[in-house]
């Protein structure tokens, strides 16, 4: 009858120590298990409506007057490539828009671009 004064003992020993794992560890599990079962909410906006605008600045870019500001210019473009990054991100398409200066090489990766959403079905033009 000696085992029971030990298990007593041991029970009155640990029980504190899981009891306060548990108060940490419990409110983590249930937020994750509370994550999972709620969908997912994007990011960034539709990607039909994300289309849509990439189209309209596409078409603005291309229809700039040649007597257009360099400003006009470069803020269209700068609009464009913001949403050429986003759609590559959205549908996972590798870019290096962020890494080349403006020039011959940005827009050779702006056609990559526009190709590699066209066959990923996100249509530009």
């Amino acid at each position: 009858m000696a085992i029971g004064p030990v298990a007593l003992y041991a029970v009155v020993a640990v029980a504190p120590s899981v009891l306060f794992w548990c108060a940490l560890k419990v409110p983590e599990v249930v937020r994750r298990w509370r994550r999972r079962r709620e969908p997912e909410v994007p990011a960034g906006p539709p990607i039909e409506k994300l289309a849509a605008d990439l189209r309209r600045v596409h078409r603005l870019l291309a229809e700039l007057p040649p007597g257009a500001s360099a400003v006009r210019r470069y803020g269209t473009r700068q609009a464009y490539d913001a949403l050429l990054v986003q759609a590559c991100r959205e549908v996972e398409v590798d870019h290096r828009l962020d890494a080349l200066p403006e020039g011959f090489e940005r827009e050779i990766e702006r056609l990559r671009i526009e190709e590699s959403l066209a066959q990923r079905g996100l249509s530009v033009s």
